[in-house]
């Protein structure tokens, strides 16, 4: 009902109407997108969806369903193509019955022979009603509407019929007076002549409308001085897409690739937000609730590779979260394994190469530490917290590992305020690289075919510097914080920013340049308890080439 108001409104202002043809959702919110006062529910774009002639064979009930999806796509009023009205005049009321009650701003009928044929058809049979039973069509239609905003726009095909400027000046007249609302008068002319001659000839006793689909070379500052109120450009978004859609498929099987396509196709990221992704996402975010509804997956990947000397061969200029396993970049695996958990909303930081992570793509929330180079791991976590909103609980995931699912399942079902994923200590590889040893209360259960995990077993000691004698794990790279901690997790993050910024933290030359195992250490410091799941499989970090190698021999 707003959009009729709309309309009519718009009839009733000083500046020429522009509205465009449609003939689904897509092509409406289209013709929103481009700027047009409002959608035209053409009847030919509708039955070519369908594939069939536009000559009366579609019904009412595929041309009401498809306003009614243009409709729910945008927030412009749309004019709907009702053809001859479907039959006589009891057709006609119910017609305007369900286009009204649908919210459908307006329709129109011409003054055709039920069942048409295109007005512009070459050869096509235009047979014209009565004049009299066309009177009786628009009476019923303005008898029918519910409320005073609702338009119905008498369509005149006298100069399509080929009946001349009289006939069309004498509909005129007995439509008006029957209480159509405006008129459309259509020619299929290449000159846009009869028109003119039926506008000066004509005193304007109601709004005009006219589709210049023949005659194109007419512009809008023309038909304005002419006396014009709506123009509609009837069907050319159909006309452009058969061409384009056409010429993209024969260049595709030509050339045997979608290469020299790409860059003259919408990207995929236009459809989804044509399609309201986002929206959809967010609504997710908001409304969908499961067991691990509220929380939220933080990926720290900002660093650049320069320290894995061994991989950049392979990952060129791409952050080493976006390195190749077997046709899927690593984050893609790890994202695609959150999401088995259930976990639907995930923040990634990026730095190094940011742009090279498709956030649209991969479904995620992307966060730019643009002072990565200045800072390390925990300036990227803190980045990150700081786009979450309060109240959430937080899964923290290195980027730089591959992991099942069971270790995230395992770390939400164990119920601890805060814990850290540990696994066995890898000493063959305690020399390539610097390894997060921790220690805890309690020494690991010596089984191979049993490790317990309900088990509290806090850390005590955390870092890189801890003597191998005295760790009894290493940090794996995933962490679990309910919203209390994550709140406690802020507030002494500041404080030690304002004590230390610029001077030596725990491990680290500068506080700028702490690692999370720092920040960590910092907590239990503090008093604050950090529990551990305890899993000796699951997981692999990928640093080194021969690492590379492993995990793309394992992962299928």
């Amino acid at each position: 009902m707003r959009k009729a108001k709309r309309l009519r409104e718009l009839f009733g202002g000083s500046r020429i109407i522009r509205v465009a043809g449609a003939h689904n959702g897509l092509t409406a919110k289209l013709v929103e997108q481009a700027g047009f006062d409002g959608v035209w529910a053409s009847g030919l774009e509708i039955s070519c969806s369908y594939l069939v002639p536009d000559a009366g064979i579609l019904t009412m009930k595929e041309f009401l369903e498809a306003a009614i999806v243009m409709n729910e796509a945008v927030s412009i009023p749309v004019i709907a193509d009702c053809d001859t009205g479907f039959g006589n005049s009891n057709n006609v009321i119910y017609m305007v019955k369900k286009y009204e009650s649908a919210g459908i701003a307006g329709v129109v009928i011409e003054d055709k022979v039920f069942p048409k044929q295109n007005s512009l058809l070459s050869g096509g049979r235009q047979e014209l009603a009565s004049i009299g039973e066309f009177v009786g069509k628009i009476m019923a239609a303005k008898n029918a509407q519910q409320t005073g905003d609702f338009m119905v726009i008498a369509r005149i095909e006298a100069l399509i019929a080929g009946w001349g400027i009289k006939e069309a000046l004498k509909r005129a007249d007995a439509y008006v007076k029957a209480g159509a609302d405006a008129i459309l008068i259509h020619s299929k002319s290449n000159s846009p002549q009869e028109i003119i001659n039926f506008l000066e000839l004509w005193e304007k006793k109601a709004p005009i409308v006219v589709v210049p689909t023949t005659y194109y070379e007419i512009t809008i500052q023309e038909l304005k001085r002419l006396g014009v109120d709506v123009v509609i450009y009837a069907n050319h978004g159909i006309r452009a897409a058969v061409k384009a859609i056409r010429e993209t498929f024969r260049k595709i099987l030509k050339d045997g690739t979608t290469k020299y396509v790409e860059k003259r196709i919408a990207p995929l990221s236009e459809i989804f937000e044509l399609q309201g992704m986002p929206q959809l996402k967010e609504n997710e975010r908001k409304f969908v609730k499961t067991d691990t509804s509220d929380i939220v997956a933080l990926i720290p990947a900002a660093g650049s590779h320069k320290e894995a000397k061994s991989m950049e061969e392979i990952l060129g200029d791409r952050p080493l979260a976006m390195i190749d396993i077997n046709g899927k970049p690593l984050l893609k695996w790890n994202i695609d394994t959150i999401k088995r958990c259930g976990i639907n909303d995930i923040v990634v930081v990026g730095g190094y190469k940011a742009d090279k992570i498709p956030s649209d793509e991969l479904g995620i929330r992307l966060i730019v530490n643009e002072q990565y180079e200045d800072t390390y791991i925990l300036e990227s976590i803190m980045k990150g917290l700081g786009e979450i909103e309060n109240g959430k609980d937080i899964l923290l995931v290195y980027s730089d590992i591959y992991f099942d699912s069971d270790v995230i399942t395992k770390m939400i079902q164990k119920k601890s305020d805060f814990v850290i994923a540990v696994g066995p200590i890898r000493r063959e590889k305690s020399g390539y690289k610097s390894l997060d040893l921790v220690s805890t209360e309690k020494e690991p259960i010596k089984s191979d075919r049993f490790l317990s995990t309900d088990r509290k077993n806090h850390v005590r000691k955390i870092g890189t510097k801890l003597p191998l004698k005295d760790a009894f794990y290493e940090f794996i790279g995933i962490a679990y914080l309910n919203s209390g901690i994550v709140k406690i997790f802020k507030e002494i993050y500041e404080d030690c920013k304002n004590k230390y910024t610029g001077k030596p933290f725990h491990e680290s030359y500068t506080f700028e340049k702490a690692s999370l195992t720092d920040f960590l250490q910092e907590l239990v410091d503090r008093g604050i308890k950090i529990d551990t799941l305890e899993e000796k499989t699951g997981w692999m970090e990928i640093y080194s080439f021969e690492d590379y190698k492993l995990i793309c021999s394992l992962v299928k």
